[in-house]
This record gives structure tokens, sequence and C-alpha cells, in this order.
């Protein structure tokens, strides 16, 4: 599996929120983070990478990122136009309500028709100003228009997938058996389907959860890793310190004590 870094989806100002319009010149590597993401393909065609997959897409094609899944930019034809939509992971859940866990369902692709394309075109390219309320309601409601589009839509994901992603994104401490039984399936054939459908195995997409669970409980102690290891659901925090190296290249102190990590944030794909 390619590596990826950690950059979390920008989100300027106040606002829980943002749309951005995708520029060339600031495309990023391959990422996760912590928040859901939408993808509008406005215009022209291009290929994402997605775990070890790829993913082709076209004008009308309306993409959603998890929490925790990479994803990255791999080609884009010269009238590829893009729109980039995420908010925070409590802002999703306020806006969908009860439907909040099915958005969360894994990398899903839909096609719209025209209308519901224009419509949504429409909304990404409004000047919605910089005032945080205004901000998260416009794009509440994108999110919540888009995600009603992919509600009438047979998901390209098998159910097992669906069902793991959920209890994961709950209790990202589950072992592979906790998981099957909360999808309702044998583990083997839970991790087979996961594993075609993210592009990640069970315990690579685990992991990602259980990192990001980790910085954001670390960022709101304020350094006090050994509780937060603990509590994102790693045995001990010598565990933790070696899969955050094995996947992020550093140790978590370096990481938040040192100006690596806006670097990482920071880091676009050169030419």
């Amino acid at each position: 599996m390619p590596q990826a870094l950690y950059q979390p989806f920008p989100l300027p100002g106040a606002a829980r929120a943002h749309v951005w319009h995708h520029v060339p010149e600031t495309r990023r590597p391959r990422h996760f983070h912590s928040e859901p993401e939408l993808n509008l393909i406005a215009a022209g065609s291009g290929a994402f990478g997605v775990g070890d997959g790829t993913i082709s897409v076209a004008a009308g094609d309306l993409l959603w990122w998890s929490p925790g899944q990479d994803h990255v930019l791999l080609d884009a034809s010269p009238d590829f136009d893009l729109y980039v939509i995420g908010l925070t992971p409590e802002l999703s859940a306020r806006v969908l309500g009860q439907d909040n866990l099915p958005a969360h369902a894994g990398a899903t692709r839909i096609h719209l028709p025209q209308e519901p394309l224009l419509k949504l075109r429409s909304l990404c390219s409004v000047d919605i100003g910089t005032d945080p309320s205004a901000v998260e309601q416009h794009i509440g409601d994108l999110w919540r228009d888009a995600h009603t589009f992919r509600l009438t839509t047979t998901l390209d994901k098998h159910a097992f997938t669906n069902r793991a992603i959920e209890s994961l994104m709950e209790r990202p401490e589950f072992r592979r058996d906790d998981v099957a039984l909360a999808a309702r399936g044998h583990p083997t054939d839970v991790s087979r389907h996961f594993h075609k459908d993210v592009g990640l195995t069970f315990t690579e997409f685990r992991t990602r959860l259980r990192l990001l669970r980790f910085i954001n409980i670390a960022d709101a102690r304020r350094m006090n890793l050994l509780s937060a290891a603990i509590d994102a659901g790693f045995g001990s925090y010598s565990q933790c310190h070696r899969v955050f190296q094995a996947t992020l290249g550093c140790s978590p102190r370096r990481f938040f004590s040192t100006d690596l990590r806006a670097r990482m944030e920071e880091a676009v794909v050169s030419k």
C-alpha cells in the first residue's frame, strides 16, 4: 500500500466546513484525515488513487472519502474541474442526524444526472463569504443535498464493508471478530470484502482510525501521550509509538513538538 500523509481537511477561519475549487498548483499528496470529504467532478476526467486501487472519474461523478480513507488525484484532463467539500465529523453528524453513519461507508462514487449536477455545482461556486455561521449553513445544506442523492443510489460497496466501517467509526478499538459480529458476517468474508472495497486491509484501516483519534485526544490534552494512546484504543503507548512511526514516519513526540507536523500538513505535490 502506498504511503499516505496525515493532512487534515483545510478549514480556514472559525467555520467547521469549507468548499474550495481545485487548483492544479495546490494538488495534495496521498493523504488521509478525520474529516469526511466530498468531491464533485464538474467537468473533464481524471483518476484517484485509493488505498492499493484506482478510481476513474468523469464529469458528473460525486465521490465520498470517509475518515481514514487515503486518496490522491493521480491524473486529470486539461479541462478537469473539481470542487472539494469537507466538514468536521461533529458538524456532519448534526447536519445528517440519523442518516450520519451511512455517510461514512467507505470511498463511494455515484454519477449525478444533469439537474442535480448543475444544482450542486451552483451551490459550490457561490461566494458565501467568511461568516462562520453562514458558511456552515450553506455547506450544511449542500452536504445534506449531496447525501440525499446518494441515498437514492445503490452503493458500490458490500454490506459487510459498510457495516464494518460504521462499527469502527464508533469503536476503533474493536478487533476483527468484534467487527465481523457487528457486520453480521464471518470474519474471513468481512475482511475479504473490506480489502476489495476500501483498498486497505481491516488492520490498516483500523490503525488509521486509532491514529486519528490519538491525535485528536493528544491535541485536546496538550500532549498527554500515554493516556491518549490508551483512550484511542491502543493496548499500550509502545504499540501506539510503533504504528505511528510505521504509518507517518516519525515518533509521536517529534510530530507534536516540532514543525514536522506543519510541514506534513502543508505539503503539496511538486511538478
